[in-house]
Formats: C-alpha cells, sequence, structure tokens
C-alpha cells in the first residue's frame, strides 16, 4: 500500500491511500463504510497491520460509487511529507556506504577507516518538508550545501533490545529522504548544525508499506541536480542493513511508532568531488529510490522569503 499525507488548497491534511491516479481518503472511506479510520499517518501507523489489513478491507469492499465518493485525482492534491510532524528526531546513519566513507575522509576529515559500529546524529522535526516544496539556503550560515539521497525506514512498533532476527517485525515501511548537509556547519565532530537546519530533511513522496518491498537491500538509489546525474547506486552496498540499524538503536534509544530512520548515503555527494560541487538558489534537486518514487525540491535564497 502506498499512503499519503495531502492536502488539498489550504483544507487541513490528510491520510489518503494511493489507487493508481487516485488518492482515496482514509478518514471519508471510514465514514462511508461506517467503520474508523484515522485521519493522519502517525495514528494510522499506530493500529499497526492491522489497520493496514482493515484499510485494504474496506478498500475492497467498497462499491465503485463509494470510492469515487471519498477519491480525489492525485493531480489535483498537494503531497506533503508522509509524515510531516515526526513524534521525535530523525535518526540519521552516516558514512554507511563503504565509498562514501572513502570520499568523506579524503574531504571532510572524517576517518578513511570503516566504522565498526552504526554512526549515528539526527535531524529535528522542524527540518522536515515534503515534495515539491522549497529547501532553505541560508548564505549567512552555508556556502556548502550538499545532497544525500537515502532510503529512509519508518518503524512500525515499540522495540528495546530487538534482536537482529526480529528487526524487520519492527519495520513499518519506506520512504525517500534527501538527507541535506551544510558541510561547513559542523561544529567539533557534531553535525546536528549541519544536518538539521530549517527544511534539511525533505521526504517523500509517499509511504510504501513493509509488504510493498520485495527486498530493501537491493533498491536502486539516484539523485540529481538540475537533470544532471550525481549519485547512482544501490541499497545492498549498506555497511549496516536494516535489521542491524534496529537492533542497534533499540540498544540505545527506544523505538517507537512513527520514528525514522535515515539508512546513509552513497558516492557522488558535492563535497566529495573534484572540484567539490554545492547547490545555490534555483537548482532543482531529484532523489529517487526504486519502489517508492522521486522526491522533487527547489533550493531558495533564506533573503527571498522575507
Amino acid at each position: 500500500m502506498k499512503l499519503v499525507t495531502y492536502r488539498i488548497n489550504h483544507a487541513p491534511e490528510s491520510l489518503g491511500f494511493v489507487d493508481e491516479n487516485m488518492i482515496i481518503d482514509a478518514h471519508k472511506l471510514g465514514q462511508i463504510k461506517s467503520s474508523h479510520l484515522p485521519d493522519n499517518m502517525l495514528e494510522f501507523i499506530d493500529l499497526g497491520i492491522e489497520g493496514i489489513n482493515h484499510a485494504v478491507h474496506l478498500m475492497n469492499t467498497a462499491t465503485k460509487e463509494e470510492l469515487l465518493e471519498c477519491s480525489i485525482p492525485l493531480a489535483n492534491a498537494t503531497l506533503l511529507a508522509p509524515i510531516p510532524k515526526p513524534r521525535k528526531n530523525i535518526f540519521g546513519i552516516g558514512l554507511n556506504y563503504t565509498e562514501h566513507v572513502a570520499e568523506s575522509a579524503r574531504t571532510l576529515d572524517t576517518s578513511k577507516e570503516l566504522p565498526q559500529e552504526p554512526v549515528i546524529f539526527s535531524k529535528p522535526p522542524t527540518a522536515v518538508t515534503g515534495n515539491d516544496t522549497d529547501i532553505i539556503h541560508n548564505q549567512k550560515i552555508t556556502q556548502q550545501l550538499d545532497w544525500e539521497v537515502e532510503l529512509a525506514v519508518i518503524i512500525g512498533k515499540h522495540g528495546k533490545n530487538v534482536p537482529k532476527e526480529n528487526a524487520m517485525d519492527h519495520v513499518y515501511g519506506y520512504t525517500v529522504i534527501n538527507d541535506i548537509s551544510a558541510r561547513d556547519c559542523r561544529r567539533a565532530g557534531q553535525w546536528i548544525v549541519s544536518k538539521g537546519q530549517d527544511t534539511f530533511a525533505p521526504m517523500g513522496p509517499v509511504l510504501v508499506t513493509r509488504d510493498e518491498i520485495a527486498d530493501p537491500h537491493n533498491l536502486n538509489l539516484r539523485l540529481t541536480v538540475n537533470g544532471v546525474e550525481k549519485q547512482n547506486s544501490n541499497t545492498k552496498f549498506m555497511l549496516f542493513n536494516i535489521e542491524d540499524l534496529v537492533q542497534d538503536l533499540s540498544k540505545v534509544f527506544t523505538l517507537e511508532a512513527g520514528d525514522i530512520i535515515a539508512t546513509g548515503t552513497p558516492a557522488g555527494v558535492g563535497a566529495g568531488r573534484n572540484p567539490q560541487e554545492f547547490m545555490w538558489p534555483g537548482d532543482v534537486v531529484e532523489a529517487t529510490v526504486e519502489g517508492i518514487g522521486t522526491l522533487r525540491n527547489t533550493i531558495v535564497d533564506s533573503e527571498d522569503l522575507k
């Protein structure tokens, strides 16, 4: 199932199910079928697999007329981030692809040795933005605005000290995230100022439930800037796979439904190029993950937003 958080004009945000070129409004579907479905993504995730099965049952038993009554064309909707306001910080994983470790060591003063444990940082909820939105470039703060296409994992249920063999049971689904980074804003090795600025976590365009992705460790990743390819790789090259990450993170933090793990980026970032390349106002960046879709954003100058 493909899930979206969407808005029509200036109406409140809603939860929807994507069916080809249409969005079925979850809450309206529930009302029509004299049942209950939430009107937001986090409450739906809280229902777990039972919520997904219930929604599928309602869609499968609805008549064409009932579905038409609660549907709108996908083209008429504005897609927000699947989880517009996460309950807590996004868990970011740094240096999780071998070639990215090498390019970072050359240009960003990180170690050339492969990490022996996942490198963890975070991005605050205020960094989240959606598809076809602006990424704010504050040139008073950074001159090195960079891109990072990543597979994001959405947690579906509470977990602490999760064994590796049970890790995938805690995964609800996946989306695309572009881990925007201001390379010149690292502070004494700490990354949150570099990674956590407003709009530095665009996500979307959809959340795909776990059952729709046969193998999350064999998905192509691609990123372009102004149509020019910058990154092209596959999730099979992760140093620490999803099971490793869920196990490791849950040793330190309690994982909860709706938590987001950005699993790391492959080689091809701007800081790793010779000469280095960075994004500037007017640039359009598109991040694609196979089986999920393409996330598109435009860079804008913070001064233009005043």
